[in-house]
């Protein structure tokens, strides 16, 4: 115990060492999800910040609240770490390199949109993020539907979902699906260990009181930015399982509802993100920018990362006690289930604004292909807009 003590006060970084590190990470953060494993790589067996069972602890905290996993991941680690300074640095550091490129992506985009050789390439990666995504219901459903009863409340969550039933209610029923038809299976018991991670109460209560003042002036002086920031707020903290969860819902909302943008503009921002290092979620500064400039983009950035990093924050915590309960387990397996339902209707709908012919068929069924595979995402991008500068 003395030589791991001594161990781990010898490794504590330093705020900088965080947030240069995950500045670094983050440049080169395509992917998603799949950067856990270079988080672990690097926080695990090269530092040697955290042993391997905290970190575990971390991705299984990260699986079950809201957010883009990889950005809750990085700041886990620098609240097991450095406290809630830490973890500020470490989401910052890591997040900065894609929101900055998205902005310039953004303003590119509003430049030249209109540009027959730009159309003619969006054109066919609007395919290919039909293939990504439809890749993603794939993979969500093998983790995600495990049985019948898993099949059912996915089916009844896609139906719900491509009538446009309010997303936050389809999610508390699948919820409770999961609670009720789960409630006869027997639970795997948890060996919950104690928490060395400091209380987080004050910092949080900080925090929230700067961002109900900030929603406050929002509302007051720009009621436009006010609503975009509630509506990117709620979008993340809806959004459990990651970034290809959050951009279903944003589409839902941001075209749908709210009809801010067309279909094909909003795949277009889709296939920006994908250019970008860091989570998908990002799309959601193309979406500010467009609609209300740069103060929309800062707006909806903040707004889509900030109330699931306060969730972080404050449940860590005490996530040894609440993941030992089986009805907390099987609520977040129905939810789970729901969102295989809404990717599935939400890969059909992005595939209603694709013009679809031979070559974005082709094109959609090659991605497709590649991604089964488990070819690199950003490779798989990078050629579909070689060929979409060439074919369309």
């Amino acid at each position: 115990m003395k030589t791991d003590h001594a161990r781990d006060v010898h490794h504590v970084p330093l705020l900088h060492q965080l947030f240069g590190s995950f500045l670094r990470m983050g440049i080169t953060a395509f992917g998603g999800p799949a950067m856990i494993a270079y988080m672990r790589k690097m926080s695990v067996g090269e530092k040697q910040w955290l042993d391997g069972e905290t970190f575990q602890d971390g991705v299984a905290l990260c699986q079950t609240i809201p957010g883009a996993t990889a950005m809750q991941m990085a700041a886990y680690i620098g609240l097991k770490t450095r406290g809630v300074r830490g973890a500020i640095s470490c989401y910052v550091g890591f997040g900065l390199p894609a929101f900055l490129l998205m902005l310039a992506l953004s303003f590119a985009y509003s430049q030249t949109h209109e540009l027959p050789a730009v159309i003619s390439v969006f054109s066919g990666l609007q395919a290919v993020i039909v293939a990504v995504v439809a890749n993603a219901t794939l993979s969500f459903g093998k983790s995600s539907v495990k049985s019948w009863k898993s099949v059912v409340i996915a089916l009844v969550a896609a139906g719900l979902f491509w009538l446009m039933v309010n997303p936050v209610l389809i999610i508390l029923l699948a919820a409770l699906l999961g609670m009720l038809m789960n409630s006869g299976q027997p639970d795997a018991q948890r060996a919950a260990h104690p928490a060395s991670m400091r209380h987080t109460t004050l910092p949080l209560l900080v925090f929230l009181s700067i961002s109900v003042a900030g929603l406050a002036v929002l509302f007051y002086f720009r009621k436009e930015l006010f609503e975009l920031a509630v509506l990117m707020s709620k979008i993340d903290l809806i959004a459990f399982g990651g970034g290809f969860v959050s951009v279903p819902l944003m589409f839902h909302e941001v075209v749908e509802v709210r009809s801010w943008m067309d279909g094909p503009t909003f795949l277009n921002g889709i296939v920006l993100g994908q250019f970008t290092p860091g989570p998908i979620v990002i799309t959601a500064t193309f979406v500010g920018y467009l609609v209300y400039g740069l103060p929309g983009a800062l707006i909806a950035t903040v707004a889509i990362f900030l109330p699931s990093f306060l969730m972080l924050i404050g449940v860590a915590p005490w996530f040894d006690r609440v993941r030992s309960s089986p009805w907390f387990t099987r609520a977040i397996g129905g939810i789970l289930c729901s969102f295989v339902g809404l990717l599935l209707t939400v890969t059909i709908r992005f595939a209603l604004n694709v013009p679809w012919d031979w070559p974005h068929l082709a094109l959609a069924t090659a991605a497709f292909a590649a991604l089964i595979l488990k070819r690199d995402i950003l490779w798989v991008v990078l050629a579909g807009t070689a060929i979409s500068a060439f074919a369309f």
